[in-house]
């Protein structure tokens, strides 16, 4: 698969988020990466359908919303309504991870389930029939500008061979503190999308930043 390069939302100026959206979709961004938080889950707040909704007419890019949220199932519905074409929970919240899959797919919507650093990948084996995006946390949630955990990458390389064996067509995430200097790193042990906030959104030239990224990550080695 292709590696992609996700801006995540969260580390935006959200006086203008509107055009960050547009500036970043210009600057060769592959999709949106939307961190939906509620304060219980993850120790921080942020945004709900409605901006989802507003900033769903000025993009074609997919929207990949991460729910890192309790009651992940109560707000499906509003989500997938207010124009987010992948959307993700994770297996720590979900007390019925099936019926929650179901239900994001019943809705025309593809499903990610995303894992804590601290959670083992067996949990989701059984899940592998049913998902389009397995996200790695590469950092504890809740918060951008975090440090990479490096114990990930070979997470990440395990992840690869879980998804290989279960020949679907599984895109692998990773998310926090993904770098220029280490995206090639993460994409060789095997991620496909690369979700990326601060190192974009703050790096001044998002177009330079992005190009940067997906030279590097083109000459990086697949996993093995």
């Amino acid at each position: 698969m292709k590696v992609s390069v996700a801006p995540s939302i969260l580390s935006a100026d959200f006086l203008h988020l509107g055009k960050e959206i547009e500036d970043v979709e210009a600057a060769g961004a592959d999709l949106i990466h939307v961190d939906v938080m509620d304060g219980h889950f993850v120790p921080n707040l942020t945004i709900g359908p409605m901006v989802v909704r507003a900033l769903r007419g000025i993009t074609a890019l997919p929207f990949d919303v991460h729910l890192m949220i309790e009651h992940a199932d109560s707000f499906v519905h509003a989500f997938a309504e207010a124009g987010a074409d992948l959307i993700t929970i994770h297996a720590e919240t979900g007390y019925h991870l099936f019926r929650t899959i179901d239900l994001i797919k019943s809705l025309g919507k593809k499903a990610g389930v995303a894992l804590n650093p601290g959670t083992p990948l067996a949990i989701v084996e059984e899940l592998l029939p049913l998902i389009d995006l397995l996200l790695i946390m590469t950092v504890n949630p809740g918060f951008g500008g975090q440090a990479y955990i490096p114990s990930m990458t070979e997470k990440i390389r395990a992840a690869r061979r879980v998804i290989d064996a279960s020949k679907r067509p599984i895109h692998l995430g990773a998310d926090g503190g993904i770098k220029a200097e280490n995206a090639a790193m993460v994409a060789g042990a095997g991620a496909t999308i690369l979700v990326m906030g601060t190192e974009i959104f703050q790096s001044g030239d998002y177009a330079a930043k992005i190009s940067d990224v997906k030279r590097r990550i083109g000459e990086s080695k697949p996993a093995v």
